[in-house]
C-alpha cells in the first residue's frame, strides 16, 4: 500500500467525523428535549396540541341549527359523514364568532375524492368513473348534495 492510499483514507475518516460532528449538532438543536422521555414520543406534544385552538365544532353543533339538512341527511348513506368533511372547519360558525355563511365546497372534485374508481376502496363502496357516468356534467346536476342518492 503506498502512502498516498492511507492519505486518502486519513481524507474519507476526517470527512465522515466531521458528517457526525454535523449530525450531532443538528439533532442536539433540533429535536425537542423531552423527545423520547418515553419512547418515540414527545409528552410535550399533547399540550402543544391542546394550546391550538379548536376548529372543528361536530356534528351536534351543526344539527342544533340545521335541523332540516340533518333530517335529510338522515335517510341518506352519508349520514355518518361529518358536515365539516364538506365544508371545512366550522367551530367559529358554531359559536357565533364568525358570522359569514359557511363555504359550498366545489362538489364535483369533493365528491370524486372518495367516489372516483380506484383499486383501494371496498368492493361495496359506491366507485365511478366520472367521464363515463357523468361526462362533463357536475354532480349535483343529478344529485342532491345531502342525500345523493336521490336523483334533483
Amino acid at each position: 500500500m503506498k502512502f498516498r492510499d492511507v492519505e486518502h483514507l486519513f481524507r474519507l475518516a476526517a470527512i465522515f467525523l466531521a458528517a457526525v460532528l454535523v449530525f450531532a449538532i443538528a439533532r442536539a438543536e433540533l429535536v425537542p428535549k423531552d423527545f423520547g422521555k418515553y419512547g418515540h414520543y414527545r409528552p410535550a406534544a399533547i399540550d402543544d396540541v391542546r394550546a391550538r385552538p379548536i376548529r372543528h365544532a361536530g356534528q351536534k353543533a351543526c344539527a342544533e341549527c340545521h335541523v332540516d339538512v340533518i333530517e335529510t341527511r338522515m335517510s341518506a348513506r352519508h349520514k355518518a359523514l361529518p358536515c365539516e368533511t364538506c365544508h371545512g372547519p366550522l367551530a367559529r360558525h358554531a359559536t357565533g364568532d364568525d358570522d359569514t355563511k359557511v363555504a359550498i365546497p366545489e362538489i364535483t372534485p369533493l365528491c370524486i375524492r372518495c367516489h372516483a374508481a380506484r383499486t383501494g376502496k371496498p368492493k361495496q363502496f359506491p366507485r365511478v368513473d366520472v367521464k363515463e357516468h357523468a361526462g362533463d356534467q357536475k354532480c349535483m346536476d343529478c344529485h342532491k348534495p345531502h342525500n345523493p342518492g336521490i336523483e334533483q
